[in-house]
């Protein structure tokens, strides 16, 4: 007997991939996206987040296919600091309340127009960045108002795979997927 869950079945919005061939840079917020969302304190007072591996490979093999990689969260948090470390992302921007600003300040940064921005949100923060890029991807635990906004939203939630998924996605339309399988495989 099949266990009842009481959720609807997700019926994730997809993106027609000649959108995401136009991604030159993917910009992240974090909690909720690149995490689960949750927040944990030690008695000192230390935040500490949990990151998704397959998350993290997704992130480089963009990296390695030149498409630029950029956080901007509304949170400053030391383990933000050693996991961009660790991937190599130099493009970050924490402790923003603006993200709209963010977004200006990014595109004059790189030099890359807003339509090529691919932008992952999963709340109403996120909300002026995600309209003003080319591409607006969100979780399936977002708010309604968000999802409604967003060209796509992910089957997987955020810290589960979510961005791996958006990873893949920008590859496998930009036609760098093959070749990764490929040299995976010899």
């Amino acid at each position: 007997m099949e266990k009842q869950t009481g959720l609807k079945k997700l019926d994730p919005k997809r993106l027609d991939p000649k959108k995401l061939e136009l991604v030159k840079l993917l910009l992240l917020d974090v909690d909720g996206v690149l995490t689960d969302g949750q927040i944990t304190y030690t008695d000192s007072g230390e935040q500490i987040k949990s990151f998704n591996s397959k998350d993290g490979l997704g992130l480089r093999l963009l990296m390695d296919n030149n498409i630029m990689v950029g956080i901007v969260t509304g949170r400053k948090s030391n383990a933000l600091v050693h996991r961009c470390r660790n991937l190599g992302i130099d493009l970050v921007f924490d402790g923003i309340s603006d993200k709209a600003a963010a977004l200006a300040k990014i595109t004059e940064q790189t030099g890359v127009n807003a339509k090529h921005i691919a932008f992952v949100g999963d709340d109403l923060i996120d909300l002026p960045a995600m309209i003003r890029t080319g591409i607006s991807i969100t979780v399936p635990d977002a708010p309604e108002e968000v999802k409604n906004q967003a060209d796509m939203v992910t089957y997987a939630r955020g810290g589960h795979g979510a961005v791996r998924e958006i990873c893949e996605a920008i590859l496998k339309a930009q036609g760098g997927w093959e070749k990764l399988i490929n040299k995976y495989l010899s």
